[in-house]
């Protein structure tokens, strides 16, 4: 994957009104969702990411027909004749272990390699395979990788998770929804972009009821059906635009988000001083005060503050007066932006899951590299706020997540460019 170059002049406040794009976090399960359909499935508001265009090429491996254009994927799953996924491919996201319930749903067969993407720590695929043995399925692990069969059938049961892990919780919904009889999902990961995946598949004919709630109970079909769906707004995303505002001290609204999704971060900006306002399905936001303290945050499985946020906050509260401390909980390598932030002249120290951020009066342009997605959005954040001009490589994480974001900065009158 080649990557390009963000360079940004910095200290401009952004101004004006975007659209929030559709959610990644939601986008991905319900694309490898449709490979339980027996007809065509319509997937609308989809963001135009490298990750959506990565699970649009695991699809066509797989023999599906997908049409991508103007925000909506076409996935026609009639002509589906492969369960395999090559290593390539599994290794360039680190959600593509859902093609494990999916295939499993679908076909009660697969064969995948470890997922990849961002390196963040490790990833608990054990928790995946346990839960599939309890749906009935032998699962064999050799030379790196992972082939699942299911020779009587999916068959449901209940299943008591240790952690509320999303892509476990997708998993298990993925694979049940066309088991024998009812599965259900105790501590079960409460995420709202759970929630848009279990109301695609209710209205493909699937029967489940509690997403969103620690206990998902669902009821196996033999049959689901395509239909045309709307992916939610992405909170993710939100985020990160909120927090470019506040960084650059602007003014700016985003269109098509529900504040709802955004309540377990929004208290922290209003903390720090911003005036926020919510109308007509837009999220007011004005960071012209001067800033203050975030206070203590800790990263939490929904509804706690989510660690995808946590990259973007730090950045913003980098020049905040006062102290914010961070707690991360969920990754162990969440923090590996911290590094470049500081180059930019933060006053950041982490010790163990802490980071202590005590705020500056500016930060400053510098060269450097983004190490993960989110943590490339927080130097991309940082670099509104920041004097002079900063250049950020290796923004093929950036564009796994984010929609053509040097557009969108634009248009909020920041100075950037792709190279």
């Amino acid at each position: 994957m080649s990557c390009q170059k963000l360079i940004i002049e910095g200290a401009r406040p952004l101004s004006g009104e975007i659209k929030v794009q559709g959610a990644k976090n939601s986008v991905l399960p319900i694309v490898a969702a449709s490979l339980l359909c027996e007809d065509e499935t319509v997937l609308e508001n989809c963001p135009h990411i490298s990750d959506t265009y990565t699970s649009c090429r695991i699809l066509n491996h797989l023999g599906c027909r997908c049409k991508f254009s103007a925000n909506t994927l076409v996935i026609n799953p009639k002509d589906t004749d492969k369960t395999d996924i090559p290593d390539e491919l599994m290794q360039e996201m680190r959600s593509s272990i859902i093609y494990m319930g999916a295939l499993l749903g679908a076909f009660g067969r697969c064969r995948l390699s470890f997922p990849g993407g961002c390196e963040l720590g490790p990833r608990p695929v054990d928790m995946h395979i346990n839960a599939m043995k309890r749906l009935g399925v032998r699962v064999l692990e050799e030379y790196g990788a992972i082939e699942c069969v299911c020779p009587k059938g999916l068959t449901g049961n209940k299943i008591t998770l240790s952690y509320p892990s999303v892509g476990t919780t997708e998993n298990i919904i993925l694979a049940a929804v066309k088991a024998k009889g009812e599965t259900v999902i105790i501590n079960a990961a409460r995420e709202p972009e759970i929630t848009d995946l279990a109301k695609f598949l209710n209205k493909c004919g699937a029967d489940i009821k509690g997403a969103g709630n620690s206990t998902v109970v669902i009821n196996g079909k033999d049959k689901l059906h395509g239909c045309t769906y709307s992916i939610m707004p992405d909170r993710i995303a939100a985020a990160t635009y909120i927090s470019a505002a506040v960084c650059s001290r602007g003014e700016i609204s985003l269109k098509g988000i529900d504040i709802s999704l955004c309540e377990s971060f929004i208290s922290v900006f209003e903390q720090m001083g911003c005036s926020i306002y919510v109308y007509d399905g837009c999220i007011y936001v004005n960071a012209a005060k001067k800033l203050r303290s975030g206070g203590k945050i800790i990263t939490l499985p929904h509804p706690g503050f989510p660690t995808d946020v946590q990259p973007v906050v730090m950045a913003a509260v980098c020049k905040a007066q006062g102290i914010t401390i961070f707690e991360e909980t969920v990754f162990e390598n969440r923090y590996r932006h911290v590094d470049s932030l500081v180059k930019m002249g933060a006053d950041i120290n982490v010790v163990g899951k802490a980071a202590v951020v005590t705020g500056v009066e500016k930060l400053y342009g510098a060269k450097v590299s983004a190490t993960d997605l989110r943590g490339g959005a927080s130097m991309l954040t940082a670099a509104l706020g920041a004097e002079g001009i900063t250049e950020i490589s290796e923004i093929c994480h950036i564009d796994r997540g984010y929609e053509n974001i040097e557009k969108a900065i634009s248009l909020l009158g920041g100075k950037i460019i792709r190279k």
